[in-house]
């Protein structure tokens, strides 16, 4: 099945393991079938919507998301700090 659905990542990896179980490889067959214009071939997004089905998102690590998140909120603490001087300054 690999060889007629071009694989670009590990996510559209997982998402061709999750459709072969949950539609299984006879409806997906058909599937890529339908979608296949000439020598283009389906990509998975459009297969998933052709089935009407959507694999379940992966979520990012949960260090990686926390991160990214007291990075901003460093950042939206200088922000404040900042505008709270210039208010400050202004109501002299």
């Amino acid at each position: 099945m690999e060889h007629r659905i071009p694989i670009l990542n590990e996510r559209d990896r997982q998402s061709l393991l999750w459709l072969r179980k949950h539609v299984g490889d006879a409806r997906l067959s058909s599937a890529v079938d339908a979608l296949t214009q000439g020598e283009r071939k389906p990509y998975v997004s459009a297969l998933c919507r052709y089935l009407g089905v959507w694999p379940p998102v992966a979520s990012e690590p949960q260090s990686h998301s926390d991160a990214g998140k007291s990075i901003g909120d460093q950042y939206l603490a200088q922000i404040r700090t900042h505008l709270a001087r210039q208010a400050h300054s202004q109501a002299r």
